[in-house]
């Protein structure tokens, strides 16, 4: 795991031996759990160094998370909510996904990284964001899902306080995607506060992190019905 201090000493985020054996474990984890479960495509190390560990924990360059509490949609082998917690472990977590077989691995992983503070919750974003216990309780929801921005946004903010962030993980040529979330943006009790560009030419890889804020409360009415936010965005 050099090769991860390397890389995040580039960008300013220093990262401790305990940190990086921690690192260590949750990979070994990944790829022999990825054996028998499809958790990813990637499993090259230096590959998921790159393009899980590094694009997971880049946002801290740009945002402190210390005691936050954060809810991390559509997890599914745990990024970015995992590597996260690795590096900022004052933080509150949930990792909520639809697979239990999948949350069953995250349990795993958190038992062995003798995690404190994070909860499993099996469930679609549409159902558990109109739970008391959950709506409208987190400083920061993340997501790296592949959905239009118009969709995770009726995912996610709903589970973001006023006053908190909803920070989505996208890939290049986010503009117009933005642009026609204008909409679900303003219904949904949202502000962009930014888009940062982030350029990984060296390893082939571009990410861009869209910050909204979430300036008032969300109508009662979203989010819709599971499946509706993926059919008719707003």
């Amino acid at each position: 795991m050099d090769f991860l201090k390397t890389v995040a000493n580039k960008y300013d985020i220093d990262i401790t031996d305990k940190q990086l054996d921690q690192f260590n474990k949750y990979y070994e984890m990944l790829i022999e759990t990825n054996k028998v479960m499809n958790l990813t495509a990637i499993t090259e190390k230096d590959e998921v160094i790159i393009k899980h560990f590094l694009d997971s924990i880049i946002l801290l360059k740009y945002i402190d998370i210390e005691n936050a509490k954060i809810i991390d949609i559509g997890t599914g082998a745990g990024f970015p909510g995992i590597p996260l917690k690795i590096m900022v472990p004052s933080i509150k977590l949930t990792l909520l996904d639809s697979l239990n077989k999948r949350l069953k691995f995250l349990d795993s992983v958190c038992e062995t990284l003798s995690f404190d503070d994070v909860k499993l919750v099996h469930g679609r974003a549409e159902d558990i964001g109109r739970k008391p216990e959950h709506r409208e309780q987190y400083d920061y929801a993340v997501s790296r899902a592949v959905a239009n921005m118009s969709t995770l946004l009726e995912y996610s903010l709903p589970f973001v306080k006023v006053k908190g962030c909803f920070i989505s993980y996208k890939s290049v040529n986010i503009k117009d995607e933005l642009h026609a979330a204008k909409k679900a943006v303003d219904i949904l009790g949202g502000k962009v506060r930014d888009c940062i560009e982030l350029d990984f030419d060296e390893f082939e890889l571009n990410r861009n992190l869209v910050l909204i804020d979430k300036i008032k409360p969300i109508s009662k009415k979203y989010p819709r019905k599971a499946g509706t936010p993926t059919k008719e965005p707003l």
